[in-house]
């Protein structure tokens, strides 16, 4: 298991609609976990960190580079009398992934580590409680999943909608630092095997409260921090 990956980023298809240096920046200091090295003059920049991290991380550039796409798309349907500008101090916008405003209000996405993101579900669902004015969705696709945080209101909730995302958000970080997984893998176990393994599991949830056990028909996933995770695989095993 790496316990560090490094990656080379080139940020020079953002050069047209951000200062490069402000764009690093922000991204600082929205991933914290992640190291990045200086950026070069050809626009290419080495960040290093955990590999969840760094996925992060480019799927928020892969959707920052789609909503650039779309914008894009959107003025060359306005009225071509009106030449196109880029503006070079573009700023970039303070989510962890992307904000979009529509029609019907406002819109935040926040990508989460699938695993996290269980993880928040089953021990802090309190966070995705909330009034009928703000309506939490998500989308799971492998190891990312994308919430979407909307006001079912009028725009006037913006700033509600913007609160909601920044616990989500502050709370994922916390986790993403502490939160580890493991598999007990069962492909190769009998049935009888396997459902004394899940039966065994589920009687050791009362004394690890804090770890999460998600199981299928090949596996079964420990969540939870590295110490009480290995007592915890250790005790099923016994």
């Amino acid at each position: 298991v790496f316990s560090s990956v490094t990656s080379v980023l080139n940020m020079s298809i953002f050069k047209d609609q951000f200062v490069l240096e402000d764009l690093i920046q922000e991204l600082k200091k929205k991933s914290t976990a992640l190291s990045f090295g200086p950026l070069q003059s050809n626009g290419h920049i080495s960040v290093q960190g955990s590999f969840p991290a760094i996925k992060l991380l480019r799927d928020f550039l892969l959707l920052k580079a789609k909503s650039l796409s779309e914008e894009d798309k959107k003025e060359e349907s306005q009225s071509h009398q009106r030449p196109r500008r880029r503006l070079q101090q573009h700023r970039l916008t303070t989510e962890t992934s992307n904000s979009v405003h529509d029609a019907d209000g406002e819109k935040q996405v926040v990508l989460l580590d699938t695993d996290t993101y269980h993880y928040m579900k089953y021990f802090f669902p309190r966070i995705f409680v909330v009034n009928g004015d703000i309506v939490i969705s998500h989308i799971a696709d492998g190891d990312i999943t994308t919430v979407y945080i909307e006001s079912a209101g009028s725009r006037s909730d913006a700033g509600q909608v913007l609160r909601v995302k920044e616990k989500i958000e502050n709370q994922s970080i916390k986790l993403h630092k502490v939160l580890r997984k493991e598999k007990i893998y069962l492909e190769e176990h009998t049935r009888d095997e396997r459902r004394r393994y899940k039966l065994a599991c589920k009687s050791l949830m009362s004394h690890y409260p804090s770890v999460l056990i998600i199981s299928s028909d090949t596996h079964i996933d420990v969540i939870g921090n590295a110490q009480e995770i290995f007592d915890f695989i250790k005790d099923v095993s016994s």
